[in-house]
């Protein structure tokens, strides 16, 4: 029986210093796929905002190096760690993630999503380094160049593409949660991480716009905050209100996205946003991430009405 227990983070730390040597920084995580290492500020008051500066592990993707014997000394540390993490954006890789969620609640098609926006943005993935995850989704992995940050986003792209970029991670191969194992793809254990298209990284790395202070105003929704959930508009707003409700962990981003992009498309987005926004942060997702998704259908869906309209 000990065997067991300690086999998980024995093959972790294997994989761990594998990617390690292959110029990836890494750091241990949990089966939930959370940093394994605790905080070494935890309690303190008022919180302090420590990136490693301190000298001690315990700072999440701020702990991920490529150093063996780092990396060893961070597993025998985190003797319950069963997976790694990946440090994204991170010299002398620069990973940036491209996570293709896979969601049947409502028909998610992420790849699909992506190959639309090759076409409309003309711009082709070359083969390159594929993780599946233990849901039926994937990551892509690609690099980055030294004068260009990749910020995180979720669901921005489309519904159901996350991007992994600066300060963000991806679980790495090898890696076992409580959904299972993170392999990678048959046929490109030997591939490595492909540039980014030049086109594909214009859209990962321009600059968000908050949601409009008129738009907001003019829907008498200016100022409500999101302690409770606002009226819905009709039916239709109450089953958006309720399919974000439903969200699990890892479907928060996309089906907030979702439901955002309908209620535009269906002209009373503005009026729920501050619902949608309430609904989505029940569920855990921090309320200037929802806000941000929110910002991101009106977006999306104001361009498709310019574009069905002809506009230049």
């Amino acid at each position: 029986m000990a065997t067991i227990d300690r086999q998980p983070p024995t093959l972790a730390l294997a994989h761990a210093l594998a990617a390690a040597g292959r110029g990836l920084p890494v750091f241990p995580l949990s089966a939930t796929k959370l940093p394994a290492l605790r905080s070494p500020h935890r309690g303190e008051q008022p919180p302090t905002h420590c990136r490693g500066e301190c000298g001690l592990p315990g700072h999440g993707v701020h702990d991920a190096t490529t150093d063996p014997a780092a990396v060893r000394a961070l597993f025998a540390a985190a003797p319950r760690a069963t997976g790694y993490g990946i440090a994204c954006g991170r010299a002398p890789q620069r990973l940036i993630g491209i996570d293709l969620d896979v969601d049947p609640a409502y028909g998610s098609d992420a790849a699909g999503a992506l190959r639309q926006l090759a076409l409309q943005h003309l711009f082709t993935i070359p083969p390159t380094v594929t993780v599946l995850t233990p849901s039926g989704g994937r990551h892509l992995w690609l690099t980055g160049p030294a004068d260009a940050t990749v910020p995180n986003s979720a669901g921005r792209l489309a519904p159901g593409i996350d991007i992994r970029g600066a300060g963000g991670y991806l679980v790495g191969p090898g890696s076992v949660t409580a959904h299972g194992r993170y392999r990678l793809a048959p046929g490109t254990a030997h591939l490595t991480p492909t540039p980014c298209p030049r086109a594909l990284l214009r859209l990962l790395t321009q600059p968000r716009r908050p949601p409009s202070a008129t738009r907001n105003t003019a829907s008498g929704n200016a100022g409500t905050g999101t302690a409770g959930v606002s009226p819905a508009p009709d039916r239709r707003g109450e089953g958006l209100i309720q399919f974000v409700l439903a969200a699990h962990e890892g479907q928060r981003n996309t089906r907030l996205f979702w439901a955002a992009c309908r209620a535009y498309e269906h002209g009373f987005g503005d009026t729920l946003a501050d619902a949608l926004t309430a609904a989505a942060v029940r569920t855990g997702l921090p309320e200037h991430e929802a806000r941000a998704a929110i910002a991101s259908a009106a977006r999306l869906t104001s361009r498709r009405g310019e574009e069905t309209n002809g506009a230049a």
